[in-house]
């Protein structure tokens, strides 16, 4: 089922910014950004922030998405004296101006894979243009792999272009909506209504494995509980194998980079088909974004999946000496 929205100033807020980076100062990049978190955290309303490294093929452009808890507060951080700061220390590292979109109310855009694609809309043809872009929604939802999208209107004082955020189970079904000619027929018969457009990609780290029930609107946890969930089932696989699998290959003689590699086909397999789902089950209540909506329930998880940590280290202590 597809979710239309528009922007609300008294919801959540969200901005996703794009930068392309010179060649060979990632790693510089990488330090400034967390540099500009440690001082983002710092301001009131902060909620997550996110680091997109590029894709295959992207021009090495990065991808961060902040997100407050409303406009007023993301105004605050956009307008602040130490974010103009980090951006004349991290001007040096830039290939070009960075670019962003802002995105009010509406559901977080936490799913698999998300295209991010705002308009310069022509004044006085706003109308048109969400007449396009719903003639654009009925055509995406006959593509493979869709999930949603979103409309948001601009924010006035903050932002001036009209955003929409769509969403695709994998990284390959929205590359082929974006390069299908569907979709470039209408692009051609949407040009009537606006200037220019742009389009950033967000993908999830491990959206894969956290699925709940049939429909697309479930949605995936934030990456903080997936990381954690990843561990719980990642730690004792691992313990495992090196115990069992990983003394056979020894005694086989294989060297040490050619175990690696199968030990590691060995665990992804075990957490992708049989851990993960277990793990999904066991922890739905704190992991499904429908089912989790208290501050109790967020902090219940993550103590009992802490407490799990401490009984798997216990036990494997014991049992390996």
């Amino acid at each position: 089922m597809s979710t239309r929205a528009s922007g609300d100033p008294g919801g959540s807020a969200t901005v996703v910014t794009s930068q392309k980076v010179r060649a060979g100062l990632n790693d510089d990049y990488k330090r400034w950004q967390e540099k500009t978190n440690q001082v983002v955290r710092g301001f009131d309303g902060f909620q997550d922030t996110e680091l997109y490294p590029p894709a295959s093929g992207d021009e090495n452009e990065w991808v961060v998405v902040f997100r407050f808890s409303g406009v007023e507060q993301l105004s605050t951080w956009l307008d602040s004296g130490e974010r103009r700061q980090l951006l004349d220390e991290g001007r040096p590292l830039f290939d070009g101006t960075p670019t962003q979109e802002v995105l009010t109310g509406g559901t977080p855009a936490e799913d698999v894979v998300t295209a991010v694609i705002s308009h310069d809309v022509l004044p006085g043809r706003e109308r048109d243009f969400m007449r396009w872009q719903d003639k654009v929604l009925k055509e995406q939802e006959k593509h493979p792999g869709f999930m949603g999208s979103e409309l948001f209107k601009p924010v006035e004082g903050i932002q001036d272009r009209w955003v929409v955020a769509f969403r695709f189970d994998t990284r390959e079904h929205l590359d082929g909506w974006l390069n299908s000619e569907a979709r470039e027929k209408l692009l051609d018969e949407g040009r009537d209504s606006f200037r220019s457009y742009d389009v950033r990609k967000i993908g999830s780290a491990f959206g894969g494995w956290f699925r709940f029930g049939e429909g697309a609107d479930e949605g995936i946890p934030p990456n903080w509980k997936q990381a954690m969930s990843v561990v719980l089932a990642l730690y004792p696989t691992v313990m495992i194998l090196n115990l069992t699998v990983g003394d056979w290959f020894n005694d086989m003689g294989m060297p040490g980079y050619v175990a690696l590699f199968f030990g590691n086909v060995l665990s992804v397999s075990i957490l992708t088909w049989l851990l993960m789902p277990l793990v999904n089950r066991a922890f739905a209540f704190w992991l499904s974004p429908s089912r989790a909506r208290s501050v109790r329930v967020h902090v219940a998880g993550a103590a009992i999946v802490a407490v799990c940590y401490l009984v798997l280290i216990v036990v494997f202590g014991l049992t390996t000496g």
